[in-house]
């Protein structure tokens, strides 16, 4: 008999979103609750991966819901930041599927790790035993915030199975670099393959996960297939897309938003309501979906998850190590 004991953030079942609201059971239920029609699964549709190892996902009883409503497909995938593919939020949408092809995919291993290699995906995410669901808030630096149910594997198991050495203190990602595909990466001003990195204690804590799949299905292109970065107590431009490299150092990684604006977008991150960003606000967030009159809210430490990382930055100034 397995007695099941509540982690201390989590939500009552009773608060959560029933399942049958964001899971449907076939194609034409899920498109009608989502409210878009034959068009619209035309656009929305992943372009990439017809399956992915590890579908469909298994529930994990120790992340059983939110009390927020979770988003509606058709927003999650179609707002959405890739700059590699245009700067506003509906490109992604049209140009990560005009044949750009991320099936099949790989992803390297390497510096300060015992185990490097390349591996396929597939082949990964059976290694890490397949994918589980997860529901997490999602913030992102502009004031928007939405609820994801993401699916995919906790990031703990690609730091272990890529053991890393003793001197190895940060783990460092890397995306894909396609100009040919992605209009955005023809800009080189922008310095691309986009990099983002995290402390190992922050990327072994137990939030942090890898993205394969978005309700329950392989992940879309516009939204980062086939792996993406999920830390949902950092703001979103943390949650690095299409990750084709791995790399564990012992330097603290110069991630590309601090190299383009170190004024505005530091390391950490970190959802802090406190610290404004220069330009605006971060005490509040419009929810998208929400509606003109009830789509904002006041914006949460940690985005809602304190108890869970705070003691991460115990001694850290959040106001200066923003």
């Amino acid at each position: 008999m397995r007695i099941h004991v509540p982690k201390d953030w989590e939500i009552a079942e009773s608060a959560a979103t029933p399942e049958r609201e964001y899971r449907a059971r076939t194609r034409r239920d899920f498109l009608k609750m989502a409210g878009i029609g034959i068009a619209g699964a035309f656009l929305l549709r992943p372009a990439a991966r017809a399956a992915l190892a590890g579908f469909p996902s298994r529930a994990n009883p120790d992340y059983p819901g939110t009390d927020l409503k979770v988003t509606p497909y058709n927003l999650i995938t179609s707002y959405n930041n890739f700059y590699e593919f245009g700067m506003d939020k509906g490109d992604p949408v049209g140009e990560a599927n005009q044949g750009w092809k991320t099936d099949p995919w790989a992803i390297e291993i390497r510096g300060l790790a015992r185990n490097p290699g390349k591996w396929d995906v597939d082949d990964l995410v059976k290694k890490f035993g397949g994918t589980e669901e997860r529901v997490y808030r999602h913030r992102c630096v502009e004031a928007w915030s939405m609820v994801v149910p993401w699916d995919g594997f906790p990031l703990a198991k690609l730091v272990d199975f890529a053991d890393p050495k003793p001197e190895a203190k940060y783990i460092q990602f890397t995306s894909f670099l396609d100009p040919k595909s992605a209009p955005g990466q023809r800009d080189e001003s922008f310095g691309w393959p986009y990099v983002e990195g995290l402390r190992l204690d922050e990327a072994r804590n137990e939030l942090a996960f890898v993205a394969t799949g978005i309700y329950g299905k392989p992940i879309p292109n516009q939204n980062g297939a086939p792996l993406r970065l999920v830390t949902p107590w950092k703001y979103g431009f943390k949650g690095i897309k299409s990750i084709v490299r791995v790399e564990l150092t012992s330097r603290e990684p110069f991630n590309t938003w601090q190299r383009l604006a170190r004024n505005e977008y530091g390391f950490y991150a970190n959802v802090n309501p406190s610290v404004d960003h220069p330009r605006w606000s971060q005490a509040s967030e419009r929810v998208i979906g929400g509606g003109f009159f009830s789509g904002r809210q006041p914006t949460l430490m940690f985005n809602g998850y304190e108890k869970q990382v705070a003691a991460l930055y115990k001694g850290l100034d959040l106001a200066r190590n923003y």
